[in-house]
């Protein structure tokens, strides 16, 4: 199998590159900018057929949710036409498609875990350019998957985990939202699943079951809790003090609630999703390794 990963510097691609060596059946193409751009049509179909690839997974996004409230076009591009480029080109293959999403295609104002099937309802440019690029997958032709994540984070890029152990080795205070809930999510967790499916079972597509999957670590948190978890597993000194979210404003809303059910990617895949703060303990001490 020839893979794909596109946006491959980033959190998610990085972890794939990772791992990606214990998948010995699985030959991988690593491309981001200016290598590759998913919003270049013929550059994508060019690459995909000169080299066969006949999988991609597409970590490739705009991922500024504030930027993206003044920048709608470009973010509409990447998240959205860039999908729709993947989906044409593949479908001329007949080729798979995993496409990473986020639980900001809910408005959060739910209460109880948000299941595949619940209506989307994105109340930012950012995830209504993300509901963009699952559409293209949901309609597309190929054989393709959507899985939306939540909140995360790797060793790798630019995130909260990082930010948090950045700021609280400058500062002996920090202010972090209570009410917002959701679970963080190890990048290096979700590629190991995005690889564990595609190597489940090669005799059935992987949208045999459906075409949107849901996960993310399991537990539930706020930022606050996930910041003290921070400070508590890195050994740093700073109090994290609790605050709403009226106190910190940002430019784009964000969901109160984005916990992610996640029973149909464990039942269909068979996969054991690993607690959030395990999880963080793995990455704070690969952190600390470097």
């Amino acid at each position: 199998m020839n893979i794909l990963v596109t946006g491959s510097n980033g959190q998610l691609g990085s972890e794939i590159k990772d791992i990606a060596a214990s998948y010995k059946n699985f030959r991988f193409f690593f491309m981001d900018l200016p290598a590759l751009d998913i919003c270049n049509s013929s550059q994508l179909a060019v690459f995909i057929a000169k080299n066969k690839i006949d999988t991609v997974i597409n970590c490739a996004a705009y991922t500024a949710v504030d930027a993206a409230e003044e920048n709608v076009v470009i973010a509409e591009q990447v998240n959205g036409a860039g999908v729709l480029n993947l989906v044409n080109a593949l479908a001329k293959v007949k080729g798979k498609l995993i496409h990473i999403s986020t639980d900001y295609v809910f408005d959060g104002n739910g209460f109880l875990p948000y299941q595949e099937s619940d209506k989307t309802n994105p109340i930012g440019v950012y995830g209504k350019t993300k509901r963009n690029g699952e559409l293209a997958v949901i309609n597309g032709n190929i054989d393709g998957i959507v899985i939306r994540t939540s909140w995360l984070y790797s060793a790798y890029g630019t995130n909260f985990v990082k930010t948090m152990q950045r700021l609280g080795t400058e500062r002996k205070e920090l202010d972090v939202i209570y009410d917002q809930l959701g679970t963080p999510t190890n990048a290096s967790d979700l590629a190991k699943t995005c690889l564990d499916i595609l190597g489940y079972n090669k005799e059935i597509n992987i949208n045999a079951k459906g075409n949107v999957y849901h996960y993310s670590n399991e537990g539930v948190a706020s930022w606050y809790d996930f910041a003290k978890a921070i400070m508590e597993l890195g050994k740093i000194e700073c109090e994290v003090r609790p605050i709403e979210t009226k106190d910190y404003p940002t430019a784009a809303k964000r969901p109160h609630f984005s916990v992610l059910n996640k029973a149909k990617i464990k039942n269909d895949f068979e996969i054991e999703i690993p607690y959030w703060r395990a999880s963080l303990a793995r990455c704070i001490s690969k952190l600390n390794q470097e």
